[in-house]
């Protein structure tokens, strides 16, 4: 019994993670059920009934308030069926794997890459042996927590095709509104940027499927599933560029039209040619996500982020506006060392992109210190205290600002700050819009709007008291598909 718990915001598919775990366990003859409580009505009840007479339950989870969801339902299956082993597994049990299998509702981690190691997990279960030296995994012992030594990574075309005949995509696209497909060419990024928990998870190895084999998959499943989009999860997908335009050559070939995208580092975009990116474009790209986080060349430093650079993220956005793919540009603030003049170069340098390039978004987010990440100890200096258990790190959501070195009239001012941003980026877009008084009116507040940034006057808000009383201000953008995420200012920090 394979288990997603719900989350914030709207599910972007079937839960990938869970239908590459039940793959292996459907070609070893074991019989799989996957809940996704996103679309799983009476969730809990039902995970219930199929765990009376599971061999085990496995939770996949993020940080965050997912993991309230996950603890909940682990409690009641523990109380209802103490003897059946519940295994957590995801991003942030693998990060703290100590941490997370401390509870009693929790009998053992799986840490990274899980298909194998959970295989070898319900092989031992069913055969009636203990899950002890098991690699890959994290557990208690009469004597404490034991970690057993690290699986080995298999190359992902080890691994068999994900179990997507188990995802009910009409019930996707009963709550999404279209036919979504999370699927993944790849995982790692060869980068090591301080705030960033995949080089912690994936420790900067790129492993990546085969051009040929994500050719051949992809528009099949498009086919058979009726997809109109699929969503790559791959951490930075163009890596490797001569096989990310294979891919796309090859979608183009296939003559099986669908929308896709992707995230990626405005530095191996850049690289890409004109007509390279335009033939992304060809084969269905409609949208890119960047991490691109700031414009300034000390912050970028303080991050290990020195493979940004200003000028690329310039051509990334000239480029994608060739082949009409939209870009969203990710921004965080608050990060440790950041001055408010620094903030301000970005907010300005970003502000001069969008002027210039129609195609380019923001989701601007308060610097979150998820688990792992190398930065923890100088945030220890910095008088941040780390969250010591599940509970506590279920209260850290993306954009709540815990940091004590931004608070007070320094937070409301950076708060302002980004209304202006973001208000004056929509005014800029929205340009095409029927109604006479709302686009005159948003051409009334566009020139005050860019004086503020300019001036870094940001007192007595008129205009957006205004703007607020039209329409609601954007404030963050998926990096995937760059789809809106919320709509009050108030969420970004």
């Amino acid at each position: 019994m394979l288990a997603y718990p719900s989350y914030d915001g709207m599910p972007l598919s079937a839960p990938a993670c869970l239908l590459s775990l039940a793959s292996p366990l459907i070609e070893a003859g074991f019989d799989v059920r996957v809940l996704d409580a996103a679309v799983t009505p009476a969730w809990h009840a039902r995970v219930l009934r199929e765990c009376a007479d599971a061999l085990c339950l496995g939770i996949s989870l993020l940080t965050g308030p997912m993991i309230n969801a996950a603890t909940r339902v682990a409690r009641l299956v523990k109380d209802a069926t103490p003897n059946l082993p519940i295994i957590f597994g995801g991003w942030h049990p693998s990060l703290l794997p100590a941490q997370t299998v401390k509870p009693n509702f929790v009998d053992a981690v799986v840490r990274g890459q899980g298909e194998l190691t959970l295989l070898e997990i319900a092989e031992h279960l069913a055969a009636g042996r203990e899950l002890t030296a098991i690699p890959g995994t994290t557990m208690k012992t009469g004597a404490g927590v034991q970690h057993n030594p690290e699986r080995l990574v298999a190359p992902l075309d080890c691994l068999p095709t994900p179990a997507f005949h188990l995802a009910d995509f009409n019930a996707y696209e009963r709550l999404c509104g279209v036919r979504k497909l999370a699927y993944a060419t790849s995982v790692g990024c060869p980068y090591a940027c301080n705030y960033c928990t995949d080089m912690v998870f994936y420790k900067r190895r790129f492993n990546a499927l085969s051009s040929e084999r994500v050719i051949a998959e992809v528009p099949d499943l498009v086919a058979r599933y009726r997809i109109e989009e699929v969503a790559l999860l791959d951490s930075n997908f163009p890596v490797d560029i001569r096989r990310a335009l294979r891919i796309a050559k090859g979608f183009v070939d296939s003559q099986v039209h669908f929308r896709w995208t992707f995230q990626a580092s405005t530095d191996f975009l850049s690289r890409m040619t004109d007509d390279e990116v335009c033939l992304l474009a060809k084969s269905g790209v409609t949208h890119m996500g960047f991490g691109t986080e700031s414009t300034s060349a000390e912050v970028l430093k303080l991050m290990n982020k020195r493979h940004q650079r200003l000028n690329e993220m310039y051509e990334t956005a000239r480029k994608a506006a060739l082949g009409s793919i939209h870009v969203t540009f990710n921004l965080i603030f608050g990060y440790p060392g950041e001055t408010e003049a620094q903030r301000l170069e970005t907010l300005q340098t970003m502000s001069e992109i969008a002027r210039e390039f129609w195609n380019v978004s923001f989701s601007p987010n308060i610097f979150t210190p998820y688990p792992g990440i190398p930065i923890w100890p100088q945030l220890r200096e910095m008088g941040l205290r780390e969250p010591e258990n599940l509970q506590e790190w279920a209260d850290l959501p993306l954009g709540k600002n815990i940091l004590p070195w931004l608070q007070g009239e320094e937070l409301s001012r950076l708060r302002r700050m980004l209304e202006y941003f973001l208000l004056n980026n929509q005014i800029r877009k929205a340009t095409k819009d029927r109604k006479i008084l709302r686009h005159g009116l948003r051409r009334v507040l566009g020139a005050p709007l860019r004086w503020r940034i300019r001036a870094r006057r940001f007192s007595f808000p008129w205009e957006i008291w205004v703007a607020k009383s039209i329409e609601k201000v954007t404030t963050r953008r998926s990096l995937l598909t760059g789809q809106e995420l919320s709509t009050d200012i108030g969420d970004v920090c």
